[in-house]
């Protein structure tokens, strides 16, 4: 009787254990899906977008493909992209591999964290064509579980994809287009009117100054500076047209303009409100009121000059105000929504007068 009872104890153990084996193993029946070992995003599908959506901890960002074929930040002010970031985000995702199958068990996939981390690609009417959410990073720390849409699968990608949600950085910071090769004359304001020309016949030739001044000749490496300041010019931060900071910069204005080979123009105005010192009214100490002169050592009381003390305002940021010549430009729509700020070491690294951009002539 012990012996009879042994056997089916054993035999009940030995049924258990296989129960818990199929309940626990790898699901691999699933791993015959077709996305297992192929990228996570096909160029494809990649080719068909009119959109993209990227969110992530409650913050969403949304691009759009407008019918010119320029793609635009839906969420910051429907202003250019950059179209190489988009590229390179669109690049990571077609070199992502979806790796494994992970499991469609309710009860796990309920712990890899599936939440708001996501990206989607829309077609032009708004529809989504493609949708992938990011689970938890595995103990590992490489990769990302993810899941296609809503699907009740999970599945493992070794992708290295920063979710950016913020619009702003989306943006093509870039405002003036032009090339330095294609600018054949520069007028360099240094305020209070005055300028100085500077033009030259061909890409490769020297520069030469309008009206050098007598015994002085033009430092072409300083031209060729102030050109690649102008022409890579970029704002860093963007406000509304009637911000209050931008309407006092352009009371202290210099003024750039460049001339194209084919007798096109750009004007570029950068300013900022100075920084301006106040002198205090002299505030005199009680303790030192009340108190006896000193005296030197002449008998006589010793005056102790005040020290002049100031309130100082610092200089403002700066704005750059740029036109184009060219009403079909894009640069002057874009100044009529938005106004632009600069780094400040784009105005301060300028010349401020036109004596930086010359030296005595060797005598002979």
């Amino acid at each position: 009787m012990k012996l009879r009872n042994l056997v089916i104890t054993v035999a009940l153990l030995a049924a258990l254990s296989v129960v818990a084996y199929l309940k626990n193993r790898p699901e691999s029946a699933a791993s015959a899906d077709p996305r297992v070992g192929k990228a996570l995003l096909d160029p494809e599908t990649a080719a068909k977008a009119a959109g993209l959506v990227v969110a992530d901890q409650g913050k969403t960002v949304e691009l759009k493909l407008g019918t010119d074929g320029s793609w635009r930040v839906a969420s910051y002010y429907d202003m250019p992209a950059d179209f190489e970031k988009i590229a390179r985000f669109v690049q990571d995702l077609n070199e992502s591999k979806v790796e494994r199958f992970v499991t469609s068990n309710p009860e796990r996939l309920g712990l890899l964290e599936f939440k708001d981390s996501r990206i989607e690609l829309k077609d032009a009417q708004g529809k989504d064509i493609w949708e992938v959410t990011l689970g938890k990073t595995p103990e590992s720390g490489n990769g990302r579980f993810i899941r296609f849409g809503e699907e009740p699968k999970a599945f493992f990608s070794g992708m290295h994809v920063w979710l950016d949600t913020d619009p702003k950085s989306w943006a093509n910071t870039e405002l003036v287009s032009l090339k330095p090769d294609e600018v054949a004359r520069i007028d360099i304001g240094f305020g209070a009117g005055a300028s100085l020309e500077v033009s030259r016949g061909k890409k490769d030739a020297p520069w030469e100054a309008a009206k050098p001044p007598a015994g002085q000749k033009l430092l072409p490496e300083k031209v060729s500076s102030v050109l690649t300041a102008l022409t890579s010019l970029r704002f860093s931060d963007s406000s509304g047209v009637n911000d209050p900071q931008a309407a006092e910069a352009a009371k202290f204005l210099r003024t750039f303009k460049l001339t194209t080979f084919d007798g096109k123009t750009l004007t570029v105005a950068l300013g900022r409100t100075p920084e301006v010192k106040k002198l205090k009214a002299p505030v005199a100490d009680a303790k030192e009121a009340l108190a006896p002169p000193a005296k030197g050592s002449d008998g006589k009381p010793e005056v102790k000059p005040i020290a002049p003390e100031f309130d100082t305002t610092p200089a403002g940021p700066v704005f750059a105000f740029v036109s184009s010549s060219d009403p079909k430009a894009a640069i002057n729509d874009l100044m009529k929504r938005r106004t632009f700020k600069v780094d400040d070491y784009t105005f301060t690294g300028l010349p401020q007068s036109a004596d930086e951009l010359f030296e005595a002539e060797k005598s002979k």
